[in-house]
C-alpha cells in the first residue's frame, strides 16, 4: 500500500488538547465513576443491554454533560445506598430485639417454674447439662434470689469463647440462656449473612452486671434494654413488631427505587463506556499534535494511504463544519527520510491469512505480501498431510457452522472461541482442500470409493490367457496381477485419483509410500522456486538490477540444476515403461550424480544422462562463487570510486536489503570484511538450505501416511470389530462402538492430527517459503480505529 507523509493544519474548534496531568485526571474520574456504576448494576443482577452505540463521535461539550450525568447518578446512588444501609441496620436491630424479647419471655416462665420448686442443682450437674444442650441454665446454690440480667446479641462463632470466660469469672454463679437467631427472608439483604445468637445472663448484684457489660463490649456484642415485667415486655414487643413492618415497607420501596435508577443507568452503560473510550483516544491523539503559537490551530504530521486521501480530506471538511470552525483544513504533502509503515487492506476472509503472515513479521514498506498466495498454498499443504475426504467434509461442516453462528461465538469472549471465529475461513478452505486431496488419495475414513470402475481386471489372469487355474486360487494365499498379461490392465488410468483396487493390495503401503514421497519433493521444490520467483518481483519493483543479476539468477540456476533436475527424473521415470526389477532408484541416482559416481551399470534412465548430470552439477557448483564473490567485489569497486562517492548518498550495504539512505560521512563505518562475511553467510545458508528445505518438505509424505494409517487402525480395531458381530446384541454393540469411533475420530484425527498438520504447514511457509523473498522487518500501520478500540477488553 502506497503511503505519503502529510502535514495537516486545522482549527481545533472546541477540541483543545489536554495537558498530560489533566488528561489522566479526567480518565481516572470517568473510569472510577463507570466502574462504580457497573459494580452496582452487576451486584443487583440487572441485565446490561447489548452494545447499541451510535457511529456519531461525541463532541467536546459532551464531556461536561457526561461528567455531570456521572456525578449526579453517583451521588444519587451513594445516598440511596447509605439510606438503605441505615434502614437495614435499624431493621436488624429491631429484629434482634424481637428475638430477645421472645426468648426472655420463655426463659422467665422456665426460671419461675424452677424457683417455685426450689431446686438447687450442683455445679457438676449444671456443667454437664451445659455441655449436652445448647439451652443451658446456671443457678446459685443459695436458694431463690432476686436476680438482675444483661441481654444482648453476639456473633455465633464468638459465643463459645464468651461462655467460657463467663464460667471462669463467676464460677457458675449465673444463669445463661441463648438461642440462634434464624434470619428472615426479607432480612437476608447483606452480601454475606452473619449468624448471631441472642443471650440473657442473670446474675446477682449491679457490680457483676457491670463486669458482664464490659465483657460484652470486649466480644463486640450488642446489648439491648429489656423490661423486667411481662406487661412492659409485651407492650415493647408490640411496638417493635409495628416498627419492623414499617421498616420492611420502607426498605421495599427504597430497593425498588434503587433498581429503577440502576436499570435506567444500565441501558446507557455501554454507550457511556464507548463515549469515554472514544474521547480518551481523541485526546490522546491530539496530544501528539503540535499546537500553533496562537493556540487556535493544530498541526499534525500523519501517514496516510494514497488511496484514502480523498476520504481523509472529506472527513476533515465534515468535522470542521460540525465544530463550527472558520478555518478550512489544509493538507500539504511533505518529504521525509522516515520509513513508511506497512498497511495491507484486509476483509473478513483475508484477515486470518494476513495474521499468519504478520505473526512471522510485518513486511517492509512496499515489499511483496505473501498473504494472497498463502490463501491457496497454506490450505493445500495442510490438505496434503490431512488428505481424507471424510475428515475434510467434517471440517468443512464445522467451518460453515462457525460462519453461520459467528455472532453467538463472538459474544462468548473467551480465547478458544475468538481463535475459532478468527480462523473460520482458514478452516473452511482447509476442509475444501482436504476433500480434494482425499479424493485424489481415494481415501474416505480409510476406505476407497469405486466411482468410475477399476482399470484392473482379474479375469484375464485365468487360462487360457493367463497362468491361473482354480487350483491356483485354492493353493495360494497371495497372488500377483501381471500388467503385461493382455487385459489385466486396461491401459486407461483411473480418471481421478488412485485406483480403488490398491485398497485391497498387500503392497498398498509400499506403493503409497513411493508415490507420496515423490509428490512431496515435487511440491516442495515447486513451492521454493515460486518463492525465489517472488524475490524477482521485489527486485523489479525496487529497480534493483544488481540483485537480479548477482542474486536471483544464480539462486534460480542452482536450484533448477539440482532439484529441478530431480523433479525431471521423477516425471521421466513415471512416463517410461521400465520393469520393476530393473528400475533404478531416484534417490541413488541423485546421490551418485552429486558424487560423480557412474561405476554401477544399469543405473541410467536415458542415453545422455551422464553428460547432462555432469554439466548440471558443474553449473550448480559455479553458482556458489557467483553468489559468494561477485556482489561483494562489485560493491568494493563502487566503494573505491570517488565519482560514485560524490554522486551517491547511500551506503554499499543498502544493496543487501536496506531501504533507508544514510549520509555520506557514515560510509567510512562500513567494513568490506563485514560485506564479505554477510554474503558468505547468505550463500552458505541458501545452498545448504536448498537441501535441508527440500528434505523438510518430506513431512508432507510422513504426516500423510501417519494420518492414513491412524484412520485405518481406528477402522479395523474399533468399527470393523462391531460390524462382524452377528448375535442379537450386535446392534447395541454397533451403536456403542460407533459412538467410540466418532469420539476417537474427532479427538485424534480431527483435533490432534489437524493441529499437527496446521503447525507443519505453518512452518513450511515461514521457514521454507518466505525466507526466499520476504524480509518481514517492517512495522505495522496502526491508525486510530474506534472499532478496534471498542473491541478491546
Amino acid at each position: 500500500m502506497d503511503f505519503n507523509h502529510w502535514n495537516l493544519t486545522v482549527q481545533n474548534g472546541n477540541y483543545l488538547p489536554f495537558s498530560s496531568s489533566l488528561l489522566h485526571q479526567k480518565q481516572a474520574c470517568f473510569w472510577s465513576m463507570w466502574g462504580f456504576l457497573k459494580k452496582e448494576v452487576v451486584t443487583s443482577n440487572i441485565h446490561i443491554p447489548a452494545d447499541l452505540t451510535s457511529e456519531r463521535i461525541s463532541l467536546p461539550r459532551d464531556v461536561l454533560d457526561l461528567e455531570s450525568s456521572f456525578d449526579k447518578l453517583e451521588r444519587e446512588l451513594k445516598e440511596i445506598n447509605s439510606n438503605r444501609d441505615t434502614l437495614r441496620q435499624n431493621f436488624t436491630q429491631l429484629t434482634e430485639i424481637n428475638h430477645l424479647l421472645c426468648m426472655t419471655d420463655d426463659f422467665f416462665e422456665e426460671v419461675e417454674c424452677q424457683l417455685s420448686i426450689s431446686e438447687n442443682p450442683s455445679e457438676d450437674s449444671l456443667y454437664s447439662s451445659r455441655m449436652t444442650s445448647r439451652r443451658t441454665s446456671y443457678a446459685s446454690t443459695n436458694g431463690p434470689l432476686k436476680l438482675g440480667f444483661v441481654a444482648g446479641v453476639i456473633k455465633h462463632e464468638r459465643f463459645p469463647g464468651f461462655e467460657k470466660i463467663l464460667w471462669r469469672l463467676f464460677h457458675g454463679n449465673f444463669v445463661l440462656r441463648h438461642a440462634e437467631i434464624k434470619p428472615h427472608e426479607e432480612v437476608n439483604m447483606a452480601e454475606v449473612p452473619v449468624k448471631k445468637d441472642v443471650f440473657v445472663v442473670f446474675v446477682q448484684g449491679d457490680q457483676i452486671r457491670g463486669k458482664i457489660r464490659k465483657l460484652c463490649d470486649g466480644f463486640q456484642a450488642s446489648m439491648y434494654p429489656c423490661p423486667n415485667n411481662a406487661i412492659a415486655r409485651k407492650e415493647m414487643r408490640s411496638n417493635v413488631n409495628s416498627s419492623i413492618e414499617d421498616l420492611r415497607l420502607v426498605l421495599k420501596r427504597t430497593e425498588e427505587f434503587r433498581v429503577t435508577a440502576l436499570t435506567a443507568a444500565a441501558a446507557n452503560l455501554r454507550e457511556w463506556m464507548a463515549k469515554v473510550k472514544k474521547m480518551k483516544a481523541i485526546y490522546y491523539t491530539l496530544n501528539m499534535c503540535n499546537i500553533d503559537i496562537t493556540q487556535k490551530l493544530i498541526i499534525a504530521e500523519i501517514w496516510c494511504p494514497v488511496s484514502d486521501l480523498s476520504s481523509v480530506h472529506t472527513a476533515l471538511i465534515k468535522g470542521s463544519e460540525q465544530t463550527g470552525s472558520s478555518v478550512t483544513p489544509i493538507m500539504n504533502r511533505i518529504e521525509t527520510q522516515q520509513t513508511p509503515p506497512t498497511f495491507n487492506r484486509t476483509n473478513v476472509f483475508t484477515s486470518g491469512f494476513q495474521n499468519i503472515i504478520d505473526a512471522y513479521g510485518v513486511g517492509n514498506y512496499q515489499e511483496i505480501n505473501p498473504a494472497p498466495y498463502t490463501m491457496v498454498t497454506f490450505p493445500f499443504l495442510f490438505a496434503v498431510m490431512f488428505g481424507d475426504c471424510g475428515h475434510g467434509l467434517v471440517m468443512t461442516l464445522l467451518a460453515l457452522w462457525l460462519i453461520l453462528h459467528e455472532q453467538h461465538f463472538t459474544k462468548l469472549k473467551n480465547e478458544l472461541s475468538d481463535m475459532l471465529v478468527a480462523g473460520r475461513y482458514i478452516i473452511l478452505l482447509m476442509g475444501f482442500f482436504s476433500i480434494y486431496t482425499g479424493l485424489i488419495y481415494n481415501d474416505c475414513f480409510s476406505k476407497s470409493l469405486n466411482l468410475f470402475g477399476s482399470s484392473w481386471s482379474i479375469r484375464p489372469m485365468f487360462q487360457p490367457n493367463g497362468p491361473w487355474t482354480n487350483e491356483t486360487l485354492q493353493g495360494s494365499e497371495h497372488l500377483v496381477l501381471d500388467p503385461l498379461v493382455s487385459g489385466v490392465y486396461s491401459g486407461i488410468p483411473y480418471p481421478f485419483g488412485i485406483d480403488p483396487i490398491w485398497n485391497i493390495a498387500l503392497n498398498k503401503l509400499l506403493f503409497l509410500n513411493s508415490y507420496k514421497m515423490k509428490m512431496s519433493v515435487i511440491i516442495g521444490v515447486c513451492h521454493m522456486l515460486f518463492g525465489v520467483t517472488l524475490s524477482l518481483v521485489n527486485y523489479i519493483f525496487f529497480r534493483n538490477l544488481k540483485d537480479i543479476v548477482l542474486k536471483f539468477i544464480p539462486e534460480a540456476i542452482f536450484m533448477l540444476s539440482l532439484f529441478g533436475y530431480l523433479i525431471f527424473l521423477i516425471f521421466y521415470k513415471w512416463c517410461v515403461v521400465i520393469k520393476s526389477d530393473s528400475a533404478p532408484s531416484i534417490l541413488l541416482l541423485f546421490i551418485n550424480m552429486m558424487f560423480f559416481d557412474y561405476s554401477s551399470e544399469g543405473t541410467m534412465l536415458y542415453k545422455t544422462q551422464k553428460p547432462v548430470q555432469i554439466f548440471l552439477v558443474v553449473v550448480a557448483g559455479l553458482m556458489v562463487p557467483w553468489l559468494l564473490f561477485f556482489k561483494p567485489l562489485l560493491l568494493y569497486r563502487e566503494y573505491n570510486q570517488p565519482k560514485l562517492k560524490s554522486s551517491s548518498n547511500k551506503l554499499p550495504m543498502q544493496a543487501f536489503g536496506n531501504s533507508i539512505s544514510e549520509p555520506l560521512e557514515n560510509i567510512k563505518k562500513v567494513s568490506m570484511g563485514d560485506i564479505f562475511v554477510y554474503q558468505g553467510i547468505h550463500t552458505i545458508e541458501y545452498c545448504l538450505g536448498c537441501i535441508s528445505n527440500t528434505a523438510s518438505y518430506l513431512r508432507l509424505w510422513a504426516l500423510s501416511l501417519a494420518h492414513a494409517e491412524l484412520s485405518e487402525v481406528l477402522w479395523k480395531m474399533v468399527l470393523q470389530v462391531a460390524l462382524r458381530v452377528t448375535s442379537g446384541t450386535g446392534s447395541v454393540l454397533l451403536a456403542l462402538t460407533f459412538a467410540a469411533f466418532a469420539v476417537l475420530t474427532v479427538t485424534i484425527l480431527l483435533v490432534m492430527e489437524g493441529l499437527s498438520a496446521f503447525l507443519h504447514a505453518l512452518r513450511l511457509h515461514w521457514v521454507e517459503f518466505q525466507n526466499k523473498f520476504y524480509n518481514g522487518s517492517g512495522y505495522k500501520f496502526t491508525p486510530l480505529s474506534f472499532d478496534r478500540l471498542l473491541n478491546m477488553p
